[in-house]
C-alpha cells in the first residue's frame, strides 16, 4: 500500500495513553516506537501531557517542544523528573543545534511533536533474529550481528 494512502487514527493503549495507528498497521499495539514518528499529541489536559511525555522520554529520536511562550526546542529527551504537580515536573533535553543542555518545566510547554527518526525502531531482539532466520534459510553464511547505519 502507497503511504500516502494511509489513514490515521488514534488508538489508546491500557495504560489510556493516545498514539496514531495506521489503517494498514492494525495489528500493531499503539505503544510501537514505529507508530510515534511524526506523532503531534493533544494535551488537553495535565494527564495527556504527563502521559505524552513519558513516552517521548522512551522515544529514541528527536522531540520538538512547543513552550507556552512560542519558543520551539527541537532535541533528544535525556532526563526526566516527575513531580506531584506540572509545575514540579521537568525534563531536559540535548538540542539539535548544540546549544546547552535545558532543564524545561513540565507546566512551560504547550505541545510536543515526535519530529525526529527513532534510531531504535525495529532494531529489536526479536526483529534481528527474524532476519537472521530469514538469512539462514537462504543459504547465506558467517552471519553476524552487523550495525545499521544511522545517517540514512
Amino acid at each position: 500500500m502507497n503511504t500516502a494512502d494511509r489513514t490515521e487514527e488514534r488508538t489508546e493503549d491500557s495504560a489510556g495513553n493516545r498514539a496514531p495507528q495506521h489503517a494498514d498497521s492494525a495489528a500493531q499495539p499503539a505503544s510501537r516506537r514505529e507508530s510515534l514518528q511524526g506523532w503531534v499529541p493533544e494535551l488537553a489536559s495535565e494527564a495527556e501531557l504527563s502521559a505524552a511525555l513519558e513516552q517521548a522520554f522512551d522515544y529514541r529520536g528527536d522531540i520538538t517542544l512547543t513552550l507556552k511562550s512560542g519558543e520551539t526546542i527541537a532535541g533528544y529527551i535525556f532526563d526526566r523528573v516527575t513531580g506531584a504537580s506540572l509545575a514540579d515536573s521537568f525534563l531536559r533535553i540535548l538540542p539539535q543545534n548544540g546549544a546547552e543542555r535545558r532543564k524545561i518545566s513540565y507546566a512551560d510547554i504547550a505541545a510536543l511533536a515526535f519530529s525526529g527518526r527513532d534510531t531504535a525502531a525495529g532494531k529489536s531482539w526479536e526483529a534481528w533474529v527474524r532476519k537472521y532466520h530469514e538469512k539462514k534459510a537462504a543459504g547465506e553464511q558467517n552471519i553476524g550481528l552487523e550495525p545499521d547505519r544511522l545517517d540514512d
